[in-house]
């Protein structure tokens, strides 16, 4: 393993641009630090533990970088998940694309399905299976399905997505992209919480079916032998892998107030855990009614986290919902980011700015909308600029007090890094590595 040379950075705080100016919206809690200025170990560990621990994980895009094959950036992400349960980190999160190099995963769902086959300790979860293009319950019948024969290592990630030509190609039309979310939202999770379903909404009419397989099932975690085809009795180590927190519960509850069906671990009581992408104020809103975690995106500064944060908590209150409830679902909150762990800073923003670039205008550059509609793309450099300033590009350092300044500053707890900037197979892997042994351990 490559250590952090002595001649390494390892103070300097990594710099952010200044957010753009936001609308107010009312108080905001008090911040115990500043996006750039992380607050010192010593007054880290006086904080109150509610605030740790930090969980870290992959984002998956299956990017196919200018010059690659389809199945070279498939292949990079089976090793990369491979390489996140062997380093350490808490999830992989698997992205779905169609007809676009900027990502060749065209079923997230199906993806973690293999690396479920392949890993036997880390969580996988879609970020996101998109919902405008699948049937609901399809996609929950997958997910339990998942969620079942892994012992309970399987989030299901769900968004909108895009007005892009996928929407005529699988049938959904503009209409389910632009209002059919909230139905079809709904429609997936009593498919996921309940025995039997039936439907007379807009988009969805059938009568009342058996769910079958039923996720809310008492889970049967087989042990570690079983799934080797060895005894149990025979002793296995694995070396640097994280054990649960806690066991996993069992026991079927009704998500009835919704943000109480979750251990302190994480781990769903009922069901697998979902979690649902908001990019605008109506996203976090639906997700907040719905009492279901967020997922933001990579775009997001730690002053458009709060906003969203601030927009879920009003939204949540005015639902009925206690404080308790929402403290225990904030928990649940991911974040998106970018990671690149180098000796230098310097190194590290080169490596992003030397790839990132041409992917982005490659792959996001390829984009058709569904009618026409004209579409705005970002500079790639300024964005990929952007992203090394929001974002754990640095040294081991830099990075681990770029997670810790935005989970001191916004609550959120769990991140979902993408660690293939580089575009380069092997050190995509040697990043996740780096990830593992030199990041993680400053993080606790």
């Amino acid at each position: 393993m490559t250590k952090t040379s002595d001649r390494a950075e390892t103070r300097r705080p990594v710099g952010l641009r200044p957010p753009a100016p936001g609308p107010a919206l009312g108080p905001v809690p008090a911040l115990t630090a500043v996006a750039a200025d992380p607050l010192p170990s010593a007054q880290r560990a006086a904080l109150p533990p509610d605030i740790a621990p930090v969980r870290v994980g992959a984002f998956l895009l299956s990017a196919q970088f200018p010059g690659q094959s389809h199945g070279e950036a498939l292949d990079r992400t089976v090793r990369a998940a491979v390489e996140a349960e062997r380093a350490g980190l808490d999830n992989v999160w698997l992205a779905e694309h169609h007809f676009v190099p900027y990502g060749v995963c065209p079923n997230a769902a199906t993806l973690a399905a293999l690396l479920l086959g392949r890993t036997r300790r880390i969580g996988v979860g879609t970020a996101v299976s998109v919902l405008s293009t699948t049937h609901p319950v399809a996609l929950g019948e997958q997910a339990a399905l998942l969620h079942l024969t892994s012992g309970g290592r399987f989030t299901l990630g769900v968004g909108r997505g895009g007005p892009w030509i996928d929407l005529d190609v699988f049938g959904g039309g503009v209409d389910a992209f632009e209002r059919g979310f909230p139905e079809r939202l709904d429609l997936l999770m009593r498919w996921l919480r309940g025995s039997r379903v039936g439907a007379e909404g807009p988009q969805f009419s059938f009568p009342e079916v058996a769910v079958v397989p039923r996720a809310t099932e008492p889970l049967r975690r087989p042990g570690l032998g079983s799934w080797l085809g060895l005894e149990e009795s025979a002793a296995l180590r694995f070396p640097r892998q994280r054990q649960d927190a806690e066991p996993l519960n069992t026991d079927p509850l009704n998500i009835d107030p919704p943000g109480d069906d979750l251990t302190t671990a994480g781990r769903p009581v009922a069901g697998p855990p979902v979690i649902v992408a908001c990019t605008s104020p109506g996203g976090a809103k639906l997700a907040a009614e719905r009492g279901l975690p967020m997922l933001l995106g990579m775009h997001s500064g730690d002053e458009d986290k709060l906003r969203m944060l601030e927009l879920y908590r009003a939204a949540w209150l005015a639902a009925g919902r206690s404080e308790e409830q929402l403290r225990r679902v904030t928990r649940q909150h991911v974040a998106a980011g970018v990671a690149q762990v180098e000796d230098r800073s310097s190194t590290a923003r080169a490596t992003l700015l030397n790839a990132m670039p041409g992917w982005f205008e490659y792959g996001l550059g390829a984009h058709r909308t569904v009618d026409g509609r004209e579409r705005k793309m970002r500079d790639p450099r300024e964005y990929t600029e952007l992203l090394c300033d929001l974002h754990a590009v640095g040294t081991p350092r830099q990075c681990a007090d770029r997670l810790l300044a935005t989970a001191e500053r916004t609550g959120i707890r769990r991140f979902a890094l993408l660690a293939e900037g580089s575009g380069d197979h092997q050190a995509t892997l040697h990043n996740i590595a780096r990830l593992g042994s030199e990041v993680l351990p400053q993080l606790s």
